[in-house]
Order: structure tokens, then C-alpha cells, then sequence
């Protein structure tokens, strides 16, 4: 819904005009791409990405690891 248009009155001769403001994140990714060119964001999202991957496997490594021992401990 848009707000009706502030019109001005006897006191007031000038429209008051509402900007939104920019989130942080909004404004650091523009700050970024001023300050990078595209293929060292699309680098830096993609080492990003491998960071991510690389916890996952960890975190699949390590349950599987817990899951084998509790049924070799279960079997003797």
C-alpha cells in the first residue's frame, strides 16, 4: 500500500519526501561491488561455499565415526 502524497498546507510549503534506509547487509554488498569486480566476488563466494561444504563433510565424518564405534562397542 503506498501513503498518500504529503501536500503542502499555509505553514508548510514544501513536500516532506520518505527514503527508505539501507540494511547493513544491503549496503556491505554494495560497498563490495564498488570496491571488487565480478570475478573477485564470484571467487570469494565460491571459496566461501567450500568453507560451508568442507564443515558439512566434517560434521558427516564425525557422526559416522560416533555411529561405527557405538556398534562395534554394541557387539562385544
Amino acid at each position: 500500500m503506498q501513503a498518500a502524497p504529503v501536500r503542502p498546507t499555509a505553514a508548510r510549503t514544501t513536500a516532506v519526501r520518505a527514503t527508505a534506509i539501507p540494511s547493513f547487509t544491503t549496503a556491505l554488498r554494495a560497498v563490495e561491488s564498488l570496491l571488487m569486480s565480478g570475478g573477485q566476488r564470484t571467487a570469494r563466494r565460491n571459496a566461501w561455499n567450500s568453507v560451508l561444504e568442507d564443515r558439512r563433510r566434517a560434521k558427516d565424518r564425525i557422526e559416522t565415526e560416533r555411529a561405527l564405534r557405538q556398534s562395534v562397542a554394541g557387539r562385544s
